[in-house]
């Protein structure tokens, strides 16, 4: 408050010989702290801080403690990494891989084989294998005049993976994208045997195709198109597969629905399967990205990512383990004796400088509430009742009329001589009960 007077000192020096205006006064002290200051009697002393060593060894111990979990997280990230190969990778078992699907095809016999350039590609594809790429759209010119010829000229299937316009001119013409295929599980509505067998499938959600091609098979529509076609290629019997989605052959997916039957009878009918993940290296140096375009995160392996997150998260649980737990206020002793006058002057003044009035009412008529119902024999659960308080302080008042429920559950005074007159007018009140 800003005024020119105190108001608890004041209320305290109001009636210096009448207890409870000393009582009123030291209420306010304890309205902020657990253990006030007895009336007439001693403060306890404040709280005080561990010593400055144990805290240096508390904190020493947590951050022992994060390194040691931050180191076992980064092992466990590195021992990890050596499964984590990249989307749709064979030997991958994240749930972005393929790995599952290459256990069951080795499970029929299937043999598949990884390469990450064009030219190796070309070179296993034959009447015996098929030929997967799974990022068309990745490859350049070179290696699209590649994989072009090897489709024509090996005899076997090809499938490629949810090819865009940059890639199909080349990789199969007389195709086009459709736009995208809002429906995620679309009926085969053909009759190609591996279809009819497999049933609903994660074919959609990708990319959907359109083609007058003759004898082309096209399956799975989305959106009035195929998600799937089969289209013969070359002179030797061969064909070439278009996926408009890679989601049937995903470790998290291959489950749902008819993707494994699908995925095992589009990669299987041969009895090897050339695995084709094209790699920077095998790029074009007009269409491979360069290091400038790429942002620092871009250049974290996938691992460190997860190992980060580790290290976070084993930083939290050691810091919610070791955190300081705030608990009761614990008194000690002082070398000197702090009279209860002078720490209720300073916590008036503290009041004052805040300008909480509202805050020291409450404190005086809470106080004076617990000490009217002491005196008029009402329960200690009921003082703060006013429907139990004030007619029984009431019956007690033999002077001049006085409005006891605006004294002891009134508004907020508005200004500093109000809240003056509330705490002499409470003192006033609690000496004619008490003498009544």
């Amino acid at each position: 408050m800003t005024g020119p007077t105190d108001p608890a000192p004041k209320a305290a020096a109001s009636a210096p010989t009448s207890p409870a205006a000393t009582t009123a006064a030291t209420a306010t002290t304890a309205a902020t702290a657990s253990e006030g200051p007895e009336p007439g009697g001693n403060a306890p002393a404040p709280a005080t801080a561990a010593p400055r060593t144990r805290n240096l060894r508390r904190i020493r111990r947590a951050l022992t403690a994060v390194a040691v979990l931050a180191a076992g997280a980064i092992a466990m990230a590195a021992l990890g990494s050596g499964s984590r190969h990249g989307q749709l990778d064979p030997r991958s078992t994240d749930p972005f891989g393929s790995h599952a699907v290459a256990e069951l095809l080795k499970e029929r016999g299937v043999t598949t084989r990884v390469v990450t350039t064009a030219r190796e590609a070309a070179d296993a594809a034959g009447p015996r294998t098929t030929l997967l790429v799974t990022a068309p759209d990745r490859l350049g010119a070179t290696q699209r005049g590649v994989i072009r010829s090897a489709i024509d000229l090996s005899g076997g299937r090809t499938v490629l993976l949810a090819p865009g316009s940059h890639s199909l001119g080349d990789l199969s013409p007389g195709v086009h994208t459709a736009g995208d295929a809002p429906t995620n599980r679309p009926d085969p509505g053909c009759t190609l045997p591996a279809a009819t067998s497999a049933g609903r499938a994660d074919t959609g959600g990708g990319l959907s195709y359109t083609t007058a091609l003759p004898r082309a098979t096209a399956c799975y529509p989305s959106g009035g198109h195929p998600t799937l076609l089969v289209l013969p290629t070359g002179p030797t019997g061969g064909d070439t597969v278009l996926l408009g989605s890679e989601t049937i052959l995903l470790n998290e997916s291959l489950a749902d629905e008819g993707n494994a039957s699908l995925a095992l009878q589009l990669l299987g009918s041969r009895p090897d399967l050339v695995w084709y993940l094209p790699s920077l290296a095998d790029s074009d140096p007009d269409t491979a990205p360069s290091d400038e375009d790429k942002g620092l995160l871009d250049l974290i392996p996938a691992g460190w990512s997860w190992a980060l997150l580790q290290l976070f998260v084993a930083a939290a649980l050691a810091a919610l383990w070791r955190a300081r737990r705030l608990g009761p206020l614990v008194t000690e002793k002082l070398p000197v004796a702090i009279r209860a006058s002078e720490a209720t002057e300073g916590r008036a003044r503290l009041y004052r400088k805040a300008d909480a009035r509202d805050r020291a009412a409450t404190v005086l008529r809470a106080a004076a509430r617990e000490r009217l119902a002491a005196l008029l024999g009402v329960p200690h659960t009921q003082a703060h009742d006013p429907a139990a308080l004030v007619p029984a302080v009431s019956a007690r008042l033999t002077g001049e009329p006085r409005d006891a429920t605006a004294l002891l559950f009134g508004t907020t005074p508005s200004d500093d001589a109000a809240l003056v007159a509330l705490a002499d007018h409470l003192d006033a009140l609690e000496r004619e009960v008490r003498t009544s």
